[in-house]
């Protein structure tokens, strides 16, 4: 990424290049961020931490930016999980590799991720990219219809949960979930269970192994509800499952970078799209399913076969979650 950024810059394109000042620390330190703006490259810091002993009087800390958008010649744009890392993840090897995925989009909703980048960047850079905000977008022929889902703390934080919410409560006959970190409301863990029992069929896909023991803990202290609610719960073993996905009967996919808990909903900044079409639902259930062919299933005996200390290991962790 940052040699193809450095040869785009050397070919007179405008480069941008944004991340979060606690997530991508390391990069932001590293002689590859230097060597991308010395290159011409804009860079930019989301929510710069400084010193981190100074920072929790000068603001908060916990608030990150989580999005995940590129934006191409105003023309092209890609959404989902994938960060800009080595599927090995270096950091975290035992849990590699992380599964991702990512769609690419043309036309109008391209615009609306460019303004989601753009009050990420004018927020911390001072540039002002109304122009490129105004620029006409190329024609093409008509597709599916599409929505960027654009959240974060200084927004109404419920947006997100309620998207999630309401596609479940829409649920008519499959709605199948892949997502690493479920640590859910009362909310949204009823809605989840209501699907269920109305008769849709209800699958949620976790990874096996989750690189935060804290969110694993929590996630699987709500298998029981789920399950005597008759949700199908998987777990993936091919390594961590980071893909962030939801269709709902066959014709409305959901993706993005939102995970289904609290931190996600409340502290980050998140951008999904929802889309309705058939065709692009279909594939993404191709997907999931390759997910469903790499995992077992969790079933309520297995889970009642759970030792005491275990449960309340999880449970306690769960109590916890809205603090950690």
């Amino acid at each position: 990424m940052v040699e193809a950024l450095k040869r785009a810059a050397s070919r007179s394109v405008t480069c941008r290049a944004m991340a979060d000042g606690l997530g991508s620390r390391a990069m932001i330190n590293s002689d590859h961020w230097k060597a991308m703006a010395e290159a011409g490259v804009k860079v930019g810091v989301a929510l710069p931490i400084g010193n981190p002993l100074l920072q929790p009087f000068r603001g908060r800390i916990d608030l990150r930016n989580h999005r995940k958008i590129l934006v191409i010649d105003n023309a092209i744009t890609y959404c989902g999980s994938q960060n800009c890392a080595d599927p090995e993840f270096r950091v975290k090897p035992k849990y590699a590799p992380w599964v991702d995925a990512m769609m690419r989009f043309e036309g109008p909703v391209v615009r609306q991720n460019q303004q989601l980048f753009a009050s990420d960047w004018m927020e911390t850079v001072d540039e002002d990219l109304d122009d490129l905000l105004k620029a006409p977008l190329p024609s093409g022929e008509p597709g599916c219809t599409a929505q960027v889902i654009g959240t974060g703390p200084t927004v109404r934080n419920s947006a997100m949960p309620e998207v999630f919410e309401t596609l479940m409560y829409a649920a008519r006959e499959e709605l199948v979930i892949s997502t690493p970190y479920y640590v859910p409301d009362e909310a949204m863990q009823a809605a989840l269970c209501a699907s269920a029992r109305r008769g849709v069929r209800t699958t949620i896909i976790f990874p096996a192994r989750n690189d935060s023991f804290i969110v694993g803990g929590a996630s699987r202290s709500y298998y029981e509800e789920l399950l005597t609610a008759g949700v199908q719960i998987h777990e993936y073993e091919g390594g961590l499952l980071h893909t962030k996905s939801l269709t709902l009967d066959g014709q409305v996919t959901l993706i993005g970078s939102a995970n289904m808990d609290r931190r996600s909903f409340e502290l980050n900044y998140e951008n999904n799209i929802l889309l309705y079409d058939r065709t692009i639902t279909t594939e993404m259930r191709q997907r999931q399913d390759a997910y469903l062919a790499h995992s077992h299933s969790v079933t309520e005996e297995m889970v009642a076969a759970w030792p005491i200390h275990r449960r309340f290991w999880n449970n306690t962790l769960a109590m916890l979650g809205p603090v950690l």
